[in-house]
C-alpha cells in the first residue's frame, strides 16, 4: 500500500493524549516519522507535574505498531523550549516537514470573574505555543527554500476550536486564544506561500479530558466524538494531495468535514450626506438589526425541530472548546 507521508518528518504538540496523540498515530500509519511533543502535566488546566509518560507512550505505541517516533518533552509555550523541539526533529530525521500544534490547556470562566493568570495561562499555551513551534518552523523552510533556490515541502495544522466561532460564554481566554489561532494561521499562510509552505486549522470536536464534562453522554457503541474520526483530515492536510489548501479553516467532527467560509459583508449602508449622524443610524441599524434577530429567532426554530428530531443519530452536542 502507498504510505501518502512516507520519507516525511513530523512534531505533533500535546500527543500524549486525546486528540494529538490520535494525529500522531495517524501521521504515523500513513508513513511519517513523528516526534511525539507532550509536556504532560496531568491536569487538563496545566497543573500538576510536568511528566515524560504520556509522550513516551504515545511514541511506543506508534514503534509496537511499526512506525518511527521520538518522545519530547518540553514546553511549547516556552520560545527557548519550542526552538529546541524543532531543532530535535531536524536532528533525530534529518529535516521536519509537518508540524501539527495541538497543546492546550483550559481553566474556565465566565469574563467578570476570570483572573488575570487564567487568561495569561491559557493566551500562553494556545495562542503563544502555537506561535513560537511556527515561528522556528517557518524560519526553517525559508532557510531551506532559499538554499535551494526554490520551494521546499512544508506543512502546518493548527488547531482552533468552536469555541471562537460561537463564542462559548464561559471560555472567554479559550475562545480568544483559538480566534487568534486563526489569524496566525491565515498569516501564516500568506508569509510562507511563496515557499510552498501551506498553513490551515482545523475545529475539531471529540470527546477527549478536555471536554469530558461536555460531552458526557457517551454511547454504547461506536463513537461519533472519538478523536479518530479527526485525525485523517489531519493526514491529508500533511499530504501532497493537498499542497494547494492554505490559510483554511475546516470543522471537522464524527464523519463530517465543513469549509469554512471567511467573513463576508453582510449588509452596507451609506449616509445621504457627507458623514452620518446619530439619529441617520439608528434608523439604519436598528432596523436593521431588528430584522435580522426576527429572521434568526425564525431559523433557530427550524434548526432547533431538526436537532430535536435528528441529533441524537448524528451524535451532535453543542458548540464548545475539544
Amino acid at each position: 500500500m502507498s504510505l501518502p507521508l512516507a520519507g516525511l518528518s513530523a512534531i505533533v504538540t500535546g500527543a500524549g493524549r486525546g486528540l494529538g496523540r490520535a494525529e500522531a498515530l495517524e501521521l504515523a500509519r500513513l508513513g511519517a516519522a513523528v516526534v511525539v511533543n507532550d509536556y504532560g502535566q496531568p491536569g487538563r488546566d496545566g497543573t500538576g507535574q510536568a511528566s515524560a509518560g504520556p509522550a513516551e507512550e504515545t511514541a511506543a505505541e506508534i514503534r509496537a505498531a511499526g512506525g518511527t517516533a521520538v518522545a519530547h518533552t518540553g514546553d511549547v509555550s516556552d520560545h527557548r523550549q519550542a526552538q529546541e523541539l524543532v531543532e530535535s526533529a531536524v536532528e533525530e530525521f534529518g529535516k521536519l516537514d509537518i508540524l501539527v500544534n495541538n497543546a492546550g490547556i483550559l481553566r474556565d470562566r465566565m469574563v467578570f470573574s476570570m483572573t488575570e493568570e487564567e487568561w495569561d495561562s491559557v493566551i500562553r499555551v494556545h495562542l503563544k505555543g502555537h506561535f513560537n513551534t511556527t515561528r522556528f518552523a517557518a524560519a526553517y523552510w525559508r532557510e531551506r527554500a532559499k538554499a535551494a533556490g526554490g520551494t521546499v515541502y512544508g506543512r502546518i495544522v493548527n488547531t482552533s476550536s468552536e469555541a471562537f466561532l460561537a463564542g462559548s460564554a464561559g471560555q472567554p481566554n479559550y475562545a480568544a486564544a483559538k480566534g487568534g489561532v486563526v489569524g496566525l494561521t491565515t498569516s501564516t499562510a500568506h508569509a510562507l506561500a511563496k515557499y510552498g509552505v501551506t498553513a490551515n486549522a482545523i475545529c475539531p470536536r471529540a470527546r477527549t479530558r478536555m471536554t469530558e464534562d461536555v460531552f458526557t453522554d457517551v454511547p454504547t457503541g461506536p463513537d461519533p466524538l472519538a478523536p479518530e474520526h479527526v485525525a485523517p483530515l489531519v493526514g491529508y492536510l500533511a499530504a501532497p494531495a493537498a499542497g494547494r489548501i492554505s490559510g483554511q479553516l475546516l470543522v471537522v467532527h464524527g464523519g463530517m468535514v465543513a469549509v469554512v467560509e471567511r467573513p463576508r459583508v453582510r449588509a452596507k449602508f451609506d449616509s445621504k450626506q457627507e458623514t452620518f449622524t446619530y439619529d441617520e443610524l439608528d434608523t439604519l441599524l436598528t432596523a436593521h438589526f431588528a430584522e435580522r434577530e426576527r429572521g434568526e429567532t425564525f431559523a433557530a426554530t427550524e434548526v432547533l425541530g431538526l436537532r430535536r428530531e435528528h441529533g441524537a443519530a448524528h451524535g451532535e452536542a453543542p458548540l464548545t472548546g475539544r
